[in-house]
């Protein structure tokens, strides 16, 4: 392999004049982002939708990352395989970061099933930066959520490596927040994550 160490040496963080501290003053609010976590069909972009429309139709400037969307895309290169999800969790953090340091509130829906790579995008930015949402549904509603089919595919074996079936889920041990997308409404679900906003002072209170 070609050592490319030289060619790296060469590169140089460059300091923009206009900051993240003005581009929040611009928008009126902080910048942040909001990490939704859990099973296929727990409800997280749903939710992380549903809480963009809340926060858009008050004004305040987001943008979702939604697991499948960014498949089609950035990451359309990658597989399922624990090396690919990796990396897959490893790109969206650092595209979130960016969106964060624009003064955009940024919501990502990714089940990003290891506690190690969502460690990892929080260590990415400073203390407060970073929301986990854990959106907790048991394994039961999702599949009976499950329009694609895929948690019956995954149980007939045709789907390898499949979260909460065949490959696991790693519960948040400290998350920001606890939703519990499985009983509770989603109306309800919405609230809890805007009050949460409120009290770190992401947006104004009431």
């Amino acid at each position: 392999m070609t050592d490319l160490s030289p060619t790296f040496k060469h590169i140089v963080w460059h300091h923009a004049t206009v900051t993240r501290i003005r581009r929040e003053a611009l928008n009126g609010h902080r910048g942040a982002i909001l990490w939704f976590t859990g099973l296929s069909g727990a409800g997280k972009s749903t939710l992380a939708h549903a809480v963009e429309e809340e926060l858009h139709q008050n004004g305040y400037r987001t943008f979702v990352l939604d697991g499948d969307n960014i498949r089609h895309g950035l990451c359309s290169d990658l597989g399922f395989t624990p090396e690919d999800r990796i990396e897959n969790i490893r790109r969206v953090g650092e595209v979130a970061k960016l969106f964060m340091q624009a003064g955009i509130i940024v919501l990502t829906a990714f089940i990003s099933p290891y506690r190690v790579e969502r460690e990892r995008v929080r260590g990415l930015v400073e203390h407060g930066d970073f929301i986990e949402i854990y959106c907790d549904s048991p394994v039961e509603i999702c599949e009976s959520r499950d329009v694609k089919g895929l948690y019956k595919k995954a149980r007939a074996g045709l789907i390898p490596e499949f979260t909460g079936i065949s490959s696991p889920y790693e519960t948040p041990l400290n998350p920001e927040l606890i939703v519990s997308t499985g009983k509770t409404s989603l109306e309800s679900c919405v609230q809890q994550v805007i009050d949460e906003l409120k009290l770190r002072g992401i947006i104004k209170q009431d």
